[in-house]
């Protein structure tokens, strides 16, 4: 083994992931690939190719870049744990009205977890990844950090990842920015690796047909649902909708039907299968609770703490209170916020440090 130890990377075959690897390399790190398959695309019955993270192709890539580095590359089928819990969250959380977040699911409870199981087999002291993060400590405990680069700084994804794994965790590529990154590929002679895009979508769903999915996963979903009314904020009968999964907060395009003004869903009432609808301002919310917490710079949520909170993925995030209520923390923005969705993740900053985060529950008018 090398003096610097093993460490086992998650290679997607992306440029990311590829680089991490290859730091960890050059630094004289004994370094151990895997690649996980967590989905077949062609079983949900979609009409696009399959792409991505569980393609043959970038599975082919990652292998690629291990025989040309020399080092071991292996395939991992999690397929079996990921459909079970990420795929029917997915499901279960539209029909309960809510917008998930599959992505954040699947990292802080399968690839982290199904990673430490493989480090473990192999003797692997580190987990590596490609994300754009840093990881700093705070009395013994790990936290993440903003990346340096703001544009791909990936934090607000990595808030529910337990101390056991950020304890076992690197990010190579959180002190550089993609521009040096794809640099760094092109110089040591990976010309196509530095110019490879990259995939925004939902693995499972490659077409980001997420009503298209729902409706092929839950058999019956169409007729079940079917019937729904559109109300406005007055509880007045304003039209009627396809069925209530298929829309989500802050929604307008796709409504069909015509208001003679821009409308927007501003609630989904799944037990009476309402969708409401609302103007732009109608969107605002002074607050909301989050639950499932998960803490990380200090051991619990300080309760009363000023931090800004961030409610979707590259949004700037609002100034807000923290007050904690044990197994919820409500959030009280110090101005209105547009769009708090049920679902979605909050992740709590202090400066550049995440404080923790959860699962956005309910918002406050």
């Amino acid at each position: 083994m090398s003096k610097k130890g093993r460490v086992l990377v998650a290679m997607s075959g992306g440029i990311d992931s590829t680089m991490a690897a290859v730091l960890l390399h050059e630094q004289g790190y004994e370094v151990i690939g895997v690649t996980m398959k967590t989905w077949d695309y062609a079983n949900s019955g979609g009409n696009k190719k399959e792409t991505g993270c569980c393609s043959l192709d970038s599975i082919n890539d990652a292998r690629a870049i291990a025989v040309h580095l020399g080092f071991h590359h292996f395939i991992v089928d999690i397929r079996d744990e990921f459909g079970d819990y990420v795929i029917d969250n997915f499901v279960d959380e539209y029909m309960a009205g809510r917008t998930p977040n599959p992505c954040v699911l699947c990292n802080t409870h399968i690839k982290w977890e199904s990673m430490l199981k493989r480090a473990d087999a192999l003797d692997c002291e580190f987990i590596v990844t490609g994300h754009y993060a840093i990881i700093n400590e705070h009395e013994g405990r790990k936290y993440i950090t903003k990346a340096v680069d703001d544009l791909k700084d990936q934090s607000y994804v990595l808030w529910g990842l337990s101390q056991e794994c950020m304890h076992r965790s690197q990010f190579p590529l959180g002190e550089f920015t993609k521009t040096q990154v794809r640099q760094m590929a092109f110089e040591r002679g990976f010309t196509e690796l530095s110019k490879k895009g990259e995939s925004y979508e939902i693995c499972f769903v490659p077409d980001n047909d997420y009503r298209g999915f729902l409706k092929r996963r839950v058999k019956g979903l169409e007729e079940e649902v079917a019937g729904g009314v559109f109300v406005d904020k007055h509880g007045a009968v304003i039209g009627k909708h396809q069925g209530y999964p298929f829309y989500t907060i802050g929604q307008r395009k796709g409504l069909g039907m015509a208001f003679g003004k821009p409308m927007f869903v501003t609630e989904i009432i799944p037990d009476t299968n309402t969708v409401v609808l609302g103007e732009m301002d109608d969107l605002h919310r002074n607050g909301m609770t989050v639950y499932k917490i998960n803490s990380m710079k200090y051991e619990t949520i300080p309760d009363g703490m000023e931090a800004v909170t961030q409610i979707r993925y590259n949004s700037p995030g609002s100034l807000s209170k923290l007050t904690n209520l044990g197994d919820q923390v409500q959030v009280d923005f110090y101005s209105n916020v547009r769009g708090v969705a049920p679902g979605q993740s909050a992740v709590f900053y202090d400066g550049d440090d995440v404080i923790g985060g959860g699962i956005i529950y309910g918002s406050l008018k």
